[in-house]
């Protein structure tokens, strides 16, 4: 009679965690992680492409140095900067985004110096190079919009009822999102 009452209680609890969403919080959450894993991926692309560009850039003649280590170095902070899938808190992925927001403005500050270089301009390896880190901004703001939008799934179920009391039980924390740049909401100023 015991063992009855004990699979019976087991069957209960099964189908109350079932119900009240823990499954599918399992599963968002791990899509959630999936994605970031993409996000990575991309940003790693471009700290990939980074060290051709700079060699690339540097025979060029008389370009200035202190842009290409201000490069150098916003890739080297970029690429120190490691977030744990498991605690994407709103501060890790501000940390994340600051340090990768810095080496997007050091490479702007690259791509504008080298208009002023019309050896550069001709160079067949520095226009492909500019080209696949176009492609792969584009890249990293897909992925970033596809990890809002899971995040956001997963936030939701986390903290709709009677998923909240679930997701109380069993630890589920709700995860951060990607932000707009500060400053992004104001059109840039343009002289002729």
């Amino acid at each position: 009679m015991k063992k009855i009452l004990y699979i019976l209680i087991a069957f209960i609890a099964t189908t109350s965690l079932s119900s009240c969403g823990y499954n599918s919080m399992v599963q968002l959450d791990e899509q959630v992680t999936s994605q970031w894993g993409q996000v990575e991926n991309v940003y790693q692309r471009r700290a990939d492409l980074i060290p051709n560009l700079v060699a690339s850039v540097k025979g060029a003649a008389n370009f200035e140095q202190t842009t290409l280590t201000q490069v150098i170095e916003a890739r080297a902070k970029a690429t120190s900067v490691q977030v744990d899938p498991t605690k994407l808190t709103p501060e890790a992925i501000q940390k994340f985004q600051a340090s990768q927001g810095e080496l997007s403005a050091a490479l702007g500050r690259l791509m504008v110096v080298s208009e002023r270089y019309p050896e550069l301009k001709a160079n067949q390896n520095f226009l492909e190079l500019q080209s696949q880190l176009e492609s792969t901004e584009n890249r990293i703001s897909v992925e970033r919009m596809r990890f809002n939008e899971v995040t956001q799934q997963y936030n939701t179920k986390i903290r709709t009822f009677p998923n909240n009391l679930t997701a109380g039980m069993f630890g589920f924390e709700k995860k951060g999102y990607f932000q707009a740049e500060a400053g992004a909401n104001k059109a840039p100023k343009v002289e002729f």
